[in-house]
């Protein structure tokens, strides 16, 4: 009788989060930032800052000059970072220098041209080599995503894809079937920015998610306070904040206070969804 070795799955960083947070009945706290606003050294201290106030997390956006899904807000910190001349190897190289010290999870979030134009193969073996843990493309449907999926696949790296308020059952099967890591749902139709209210219809839209997949839900666009956040908590797994650290960043930029700002904004989110 020949004996066959089963491969046995090697869990990755956003996997054992989920599990650790969820073990103890706690939500995940996932960070946007630009990579390159204001500055490449900035955005690694930031990247520290956050995780040591309490961020789970870390979506590190890639700038992009035509980012055509984000409001007024993020389309600004990816201006910011593109006339620094930031790109996708400054951005892999900066994940690279946060592992030296850090195995907080990264999930690299952008659009697909810079990927492309990278080459999807050089793309996954660079960002594997660099630390990353996930990748979330937000113009790339995952009707069309196989050939990405496939790179990333081997190299371990998730691929997160978003749902929408108007996503139907076939589609959230379909994205179910292909995403791994997280599914994030956007609790708004629109492009990302801080609101002053989340829609009271968003628990709904993620219970009936919650049928097809076995993936932690994570909810963003829109939130903004601690109070919104303690909010989604209570029917999310992960509770995903953009804009409103953003704006933090923004209007602290060159100031000795900007990472005092962004752990005291972080230190009151993660309180909120810790009570």
């Amino acid at each position: 009788m020949i004996e066959r070795k089963m491969k046995t799955k090697i869990k990755g960083r956003i996997e054992e989060t989920f599990e650790r947070l969820g073990g103890s009945g706690g939500k995940a706290l996932i960070t946007f930032i630009t990579a390159g606003d204001p500055d490449i050294p900035t955005t690694k201290d930031i990247i520290f800052a956050l995780e040591k106030a309490g961020a789970d997390i870390i979506e590190l956006g890639v700038p992009f000059s035509d980012p055509m899904a984000d409001g007024p807000t993020i389309q600004a910190s990816s201006e910011r970072a593109v006339k620094k001349g930031t790109r996708l190897n400054d951005v892999l190289q900066l994940v690279k220098d946060v592992r030296k010290k850090s195995e907080i999870p990264i999930v690299l979030f952008g659009y697909y041209n810079p990927v492309l134009n990278y080459g999807l193969r050089k793309f996954a073996r660079d960002a594997k080599a660099a630390g990353a843990d996930g990748v979330l493309i937000v113009d790339l449907p995952a009707e069309e995503s196989d050939e990405l999926k496939r790179e990333l696949d081997k190299e371990a790296i998730d691929i997160i894809f978003l749902l929408t308020p108007t996503s139907t059952a076939d589609r959230i099967k379909l994205i179910s079937g292909k995403a791994s890591g997280f599914l994030y749902f956007v609790s708004v139709t629109g492009v990302t920015g801080a609101r002053k209210a989340v829609s009271g219809k968003v628990k709904a839209y993620v219970n009936a998610v919650r049928p097809h997949t076995d993936l932690p839900v994570g909810v963003g666009f829109g939130i903004s306070t601690p109070e919104q956040a303690r909010e989604v908590s209570g029917y999310a797994d992960g509770v995903i904040v953009g804009s409103a650290l953003v704006n933090i960043i923004a209007k602290n930029s060159g100031s000795k206070g900007l990472l005092k700002e962004v752990s005291s904004f972080t230190a009151g989110l993660k309180n909120a969804i810790s009570r």
